[in-house]
């Protein structure tokens, strides 16, 4: 008896600085905000959400449940104002900042948000396949919204007023008519100071308050064209794909871009084989390029 009371003594400081350590590490990990994409909702994130808590045990993970399925089709400032509104207190409550986590459409409005909020404390903006440079395809989400249309002049109803008012119109980017979406997009040209407005200097220095920027995106995503567009990257009025240091926006660090690679803050990561329905599913692109930026 007097043996086993002398071990747990023994044993007792060891236990309780584990609890220590165990709390500790806990509690180091920041919020995780998960913002999806077209047509989706917060059910289709419960693998990634399974991922987080396997790694990162504790996480504060947010899936914000707005602008689900068809309501995803409404204006991107629309959504953009309310997925502010939703995360600015998860923001409030996390001293040492949140991750976003944005996948596909959302990777935009992720960006519009961080690019709109002056005092955001976002430290990592996690970029899931994202047409950060736009939308130029004949995709399956294509022919089902906009069965009369093809790629090559679906450029007359979205870059029109009535066009606008949907989400996919807001970042259609047709290389052959640049003048037209230079003068008509509303969102994309607006976003990437591409379409001069006066809130541009301010919108820069609010994106450079993030500390990394990850991309992600991959060959056989069958859903964002260019692919490349995930990176960053787009056609030039031949289609043919230029990267991220030949597109103006860079050259000219219009909006921040060239400006956080010089800080060597822009991380890139090429997934082949994954479609675009599977990037928040797929365990590999999890552990090669989501879970280490998640501390």
């Amino acid at each position: 008896m007097r043996q086993h009371q002398s071990c747990i003594r023994v044993l007792a400081p060891f236990c309780v600085l584990a609890i220590f350590l165990l709390l500790t590490l806990t509690a180091s990990y920041k919020p995780v905000v998960v913002i999806h994409g077209l047509f989706d909702s917060p059910s289709d994130f419960q693998l990634l959400l399974e991922f987080i808590n396997e790694t990162h045990p504790g996480t504060n993970v947010t899936v914000v449940d707005l602008f689900d399925r068809t309501e995803s089709l409404k204006p991107l400032w629309v959504q953009v104002e309310g997925f502010r509104q939703a995360i600015y207190p998860i923001m409030q409550n996390a001293v040492d900042g949140v991750h976003l986590i944005c996948y596909s459409q959302g990777g935009l409005i992720c960006r519009a948000l961080i690019a709109t909020t002056p005092d955001h404390n976002v430290d990592t903006f996690i970029s899931l396949s994202s047409p950060q440079m736009g939308q130029y395809g004949d995709t399956k989400y294509l022919k089902w919204l906009f069965p009369d249309h093809m790629k090559s002049n679906l450029y007359r109803l979205c870059y029109t007023h009535m066009g606008q008012d949907l989400s996919i119109c807001n970042y259609w980017n047709d290389p052959h008519h640049r003048d037209l979406y230079l003068n008509n997009s509303n969102f994309l040209a607006l976003l990437n100071d591409e379409r001069l407005h006066p809130n541009a200097s301010a919108w820069k220095r609010n994106l450079l308050r993030i500390r990394k920027l990850v991309l992600i995106g991959g060959p056989d995503d069958g859903v964002i064209m260019p692919w490349e567009s995930s990176l960053f990257a787009f056609y030039d009025d031949n289609e043919t794909v230029r990267d991220m240091t030949s597109q103006p926006v860079y050259l000219l660090d219009t909006f921040g871009l060239k400006t956080l690679h010089a800080r060597d803050d822009i991380v890139f990561y090429t997934m082949p084989g994954v479609s675009h329905t599977n990037w928040h599913s797929n365990r590999t692109v999890y552990d090669t390029c989501i879970a280490k930026w998640l501390t």
